[in-house]
């Protein structure tokens, strides 16, 4: 799915009461927030979804696979993502859209 893709969804789920373009801005202000947090150290937490968080990557020796030399490889953070429970599950049992309006939580439980 591509950003337009799913700007599109969101605007379908909202209904006619807001633009696509309007629907944009938010998908767009909703990333900006992540990045930022993110670049901060911060982590997120949507409860039902998942966790972003960084994690720091220790410097480490790898391989040059065409030649075999030792590289080194410093020492780096780097965005991470943990789905939830809820979303595992979803994604295992293929489940289709959820409903507009419902947390994603509540589709789950039986």
């Amino acid at each position: 799915m591509t950003k337009a893709e799913l700007v599109e969804q969101v605007a379908d789920a909202v209904g006619p009461s807001v633009t696509k373009r309007e629907c944009g801005l938010m998908v767009d202000a909703f990333l900006n927030a992540l990045t930022e947090a993110l670049a901060r150290g911060d982590g997120i937490k949507l409860r039902g979804f998942g966790t972003f968080k960084v994690r720091h990557r220790k410097a480490r020796t790898g391989r040059n696979p065409r030649t075999g030399e030792a590289v080194e490889v410093p020492a780096r953070d780097v965005p991470v993502f943990k789905p939830s429970r809820h979303l595992r599950s979803r994604v295992e049992r293929g489940c289709g859209v959820a409903v507009a309006g419902e947390p994603l939580g509540a589709i789950d439980r039986p």
